[in-house]
């Protein structure tokens, strides 16, 4: 009777997992050489137990396969780099020769080609185009009759500001020119038996409340004033 399948699975008791990798490890060092030589193969096999230890084997020397296997990954993903470059370029090619395309056609250039849906289709997108900036013109039109009426409003608000002044200053200097014009002092004849008749002067009133009142000197008349009939 053959032996029956092995679960490929970690070993949990530990003598047995050793034991096993020992076997196993072994055999594939050994199919690792033989590959080499009858394939005329360059191999190299790193091992790491559990444990840590190393266990390695190269067909020429160790560093040589490392480092091939480096530059061999390098120029791998180096190749596949330029690949994905150079496919994406071509994709931006295409997409930029439809645009060209379409920019000529829409500018009503080599129409010959297109059918009559495809003239259909091209005049409604000039239709959605044109109401587009029809409405983004009406709205820039309305943002600017806004900023315009607002600085109208300004500038009237600062005119009836300045009107105001203007005639505030007028009114106070024709109260200052009344001021200046009315005569300061004035003059009264005082009649008594007993004194001579007399002029006396007495200060006008200052506005606002000031009633200082002073007594104007007496002003004695002539003997031939006196006596005049």
């Amino acid at each position: 009777m053959g032996r029956g399948k092995i679960v490929i699975r970690r070993i949990d008791n530990s003598t047995s997992r050793q034991v096993t990798f020992s076997k196993r490890r072994n055999g594939l060092l050994k199919k690792a050489k033989e590959l080499s030589i009858l394939c005329d193969a360059e191999v190299g096999l790193v091992v790491f137990s559990s444990t840590g230890r190393l266990y390695e084997f190269s067909s020429t020397n160790m560093k040589t396969v490392i480092d091939r296997y480096t530059n061999a990954k390098e120029e791998l993903l180096g190749g596949n780099a330029t690949s994905e470059i150079k496919r994406e370029a071509a994709s931006l090619r295409q997409q930029l020769h439809n645009l060209q395309e379409s920019h000529k056609q829409l500018m009503g250039e080599e129409l010959s080609g297109l059918g009559v849906r495809d003239l259909q289709g091209l005049e409604n997108r000039l239709e959605i185009s044109l109401r587009n900036i029809r409405m983004r013109k009406g709205s820039l039109i309305h943002q600017e009759n806004v900023e315009l009426s607002r600085s109208l409003n300004v500038m009237s608000q600062q005119k009836l500001e300045l009107y105001n002044k203007l005639q505030a200053c007028e009114q106070r200097g024709a109260t200052d020119a009344n001021e200046s014009s009315s005569t300061p002092y004035s003059f009264r004849i005082i009649q008594n038996t007993n004194i001579p008749p007399s002029l006396e002067m007495s200060q006008s009133q200052q506005k606002e409340g000031e009633c200082n009142k002073t007594d104007a000197p007496e002003l004695g008349l002539s003997d031939s004033i006196a006596t005049k009939k």
